[in-house]
């Protein structure tokens, strides 16, 4: 239809169907008041809910905010158009509305469940309540299978079968497993993470299989991020973890402190004497943890010295304090030592030499 034409259709309709137009204005009249005043309502009340000791009250009002204003919007066009029957042009656009319209429900209301689930997902991670690493794996699952029903039900809406996507979804399924095995490796490893939990953000883990060592920054579907104490990202492929070992010292209860001492052999007579005090300075000690092993002994016979052995754990897991701990107490052993006038040994060489028998000539 050329403009003139539609013009002049508007020019001769127009004098006839005033109430029509009337009508029509009401109809958007309405809608932007009604719009206007759920989204204040609706503000309003997930303001106030803000104040009460549940969550899920106001995260559930935040949410609906805009697919609700949407939502009216929507349906005062939908009742506009059905109102209107200006030119026949139109009746193929408005035969198809309802298609469009149960689509764009179906949009608001994968909409709202999407806002829903990121705000139960800020509320888990600010509360603490579970690993953040598995909520946000939960919620990118529910992202994920919203998306695809969505996806589906808008195929479905326009005519197309979804028995045949997922017939075809399930042979090419077969074919994309072969094609992209790496990838989806990848993928379950990545889940396998999520699941099991060997390891989440900010823990240092390291593996004594490969050159892995770091803080963990990210963990993706695909590969997890890693940065290095040289302060260098890695990443490191998701299926990499199922065909290897990892430690994560993070998650240590107590952090370990053994250690020689090496008393000189001419201060062997004082070993018993040096050996009990050291060992009740460590059993009095405010920064070990005496509910775990404590051993300190004279334990062998070196080259140079009487060695004597420390084992003991430390309270803190934090490597800079437990570094402060463990020097404070190789300190104190040292001071025991030479309290008793002993010393620590140092390797040394003697050199026994034969008594030289006498010549002829000296007889």
């Amino acid at each position: 239809m050329s403009q003139t034409t539609f013009l002049s259709g508007v020019e001769s309709w127009m004098p006839h169907n005033y109430g029509l137009v009337v009508q029509v204005f009401v109809i958007v009249l309405v809608a932007l008041i009604i719009n206007f005043l759920l989204v204040r309502a609706l503000n309003r009340l997930a303001r106030r809910l803000k104040k009460t000791k549940m969550p899920w009250d106001n995260v559930l009002a935040e949410a609906l905010v805009k697919p609700a204003g949407y939502f009216v919007w929507l349906v005062g066009l939908s009742v506009a158009l059905n109102t209107i029957d200006l030119f026949e042009e139109m009746s193929d656009f408005l035969r198809h509305f309802q298609t469009l319209r149960d689509i764009a429900l179906t949009a608001l209301f994968g909409w709202f469940v999407i806002r829903l689930t990121r705000g139960i997902e800020m509320v888990h991670v600010d509360r603490g309540q579970a690993d953040v690493t598995t909520i946000h794996a939960i919620a990118k699952l529910i992202k994920t299978a919203v998306f695809i029903t969505l996806a589906l039900f808008v195929l479905n809406s326009l005519g197309y079968s979804i028995s045949g996507f997922l017939a075809f979804g399930g042979i090419g399924g077969i074919a994309l497993g072969f094609a992209a095995k790496d990838l989806l490796a990848n993928f379950f490893g990545g889940l396998v993470i999520y699941l099991e939990r060997p390891f989440s953000v900010g823990d240092w883990i390291k593996s004594p299989d490969k050159e892995i060592e770091g803080y963990v920054e990210h963990i993706g579907w695909r590969s997890t991020k890693i940065r290095t104490f040289e302060k260098r990202p890695l990443y490191v492929p998701n299926s990499s973890f199922n065909q290897i070992s990892i430690q994560n010292p993070s998650r240590m209860s107590n952090r370990r402190i053994k250690e020689i001492i090496g008393v000189r052999y001419e201060d062997a007579p004082k070993i018993r004497d040096i050996v009990s005090e050291i060992r009740e300075m460590i059993k009095t000690h405010p920064e070990i943890d005496t509910d775990m092993v404590i051993i300190v002994n004279f334990v062998t016979f070196s080259a140079s010295s009487c060695d004597i052995l420390i084992y003991t754990f430390t309270k803190t897991v934090v490597w800079t304090e437990y570094h402060n701990v463990q020097q404070d107490v190789l300190l104190k052993a040292m001071d025991i030592v030479h309290k008793f006038g002993a010393d620590i040994a140092f390797p040394t060489t003697q050199v026994h030499l034969l008594p030289e028998e006498p010549s002829e000539s000296m007889v």
